[in-house]
């Protein structure tokens, strides 16, 4: 824990992956405490270093968020956040030729992507209402308009937690927090990169940090990008469900044999 006087407190979890790192030192400010999360804790250490070394108080953390007993005790132990962003994240898919997804890969994807964060507001949220403010930010994808036949159980991860953050919002926003959710496209990182299909309008991790903080200091409700991925995902979610299935395949992102 730091005893650095600071202005505002930012919790980042996901902070060793290719977002998360560029979240944090975007954010890397004196008076501001960063507390990262992360499970690669070699990288979440020199993360640490660099976040400090930019002039910001950090505190580290290696709680397993799908845990919730050891959760709500990591939680408890820190200073109450001004903002969280939830970021960690997995991704998984079917091996070629098999029929379907690995069920337990599925199971450990939900309960990071989708449960823990949930998990987080759950905790954090009544804190932040009794203090009269807070900003809870919750990761998505594009993949949350229309569920991606390659990646079903990532783009079911990515899609309830988009509904989970739009209503939270309407439930938190009279009591005096604020709710975003970020619809990010494709961002380089070797989970982008393990994806199967195209990759189109790819962008560096800073550049969409740079996009997401400004979403987020805006107070937005979504921050969804780059435009035209953005702009054709969200046609499939508007499109009959058969033309858009027909269109996903058109593009490349058929069902592999």
């Amino acid at each position: 824990m730091t005893s650095q006087a600071t202005d505002r407190t930012l919790l980042i979890t996901g902070a060793t992956g290719a977002i998360g790192s560029a979240l944090a030192r975007h954010y890397a400010t004196p008076g501001t405490h960063l507390i990262l999360h992360g499970r690669r804790l070699e990288r979440l250490g020199s993360l640490g270093d660099e976040c400090r070394a930019a002039g910001a108080a950090v505190t580290l953390g290696d709680a397993d968020l799908t845990d919730d007993e050891a959760l709500a005790h990591w939680l408890d132990g820190l200073p109450l956040p001004d903002m969280v962003i939830a970021n960690a994240g997995q991704n998984t898919h079917a091996a070629k030729g098999q029929p379907m997804e690995d069920w337990d890969a599925s199971r450990r994807l939900l309960d990071i992507n989708l449960l823990s964060p949930m998990a987080m507001a759950h905790h954090l949220a009544p804190r932040m209402i009794e203090r009269g403010s807070g900003h809870l930010v919750f990761l998505s994808s594009l993949a949350a308009w229309h569920g991606l036949p390659l990646t079903p159980s990532y783009s079911a991860s990515k899609a309830g937690i988009k509904a989970y953050a739009e209503g939270l919002r309407g439930w938190l926003a009279p009591r005096g927090v604020d709710v975003s959710v970020i619809m990010p496209g494709y961002v380089s990182s070797a989970m982008c990169d393990a994806m199967p299909g195209p990759k189109p309008w790819k962008m560096t991790p800073e550049r969409a940090a740079t996009r997401i903080a400004r979403g987020i200091a805006a107070r937005r409700a979504r921050v969804s990008f780059p435009f035209p991925l953005n702009w054709g995902c969200w046609w499939l979610a508007v499109l009959p469900a058969g033309i858009s299935q027909r269109l996903l395949k058109l593009a490349g992102y058929g069902r592999r044999r």
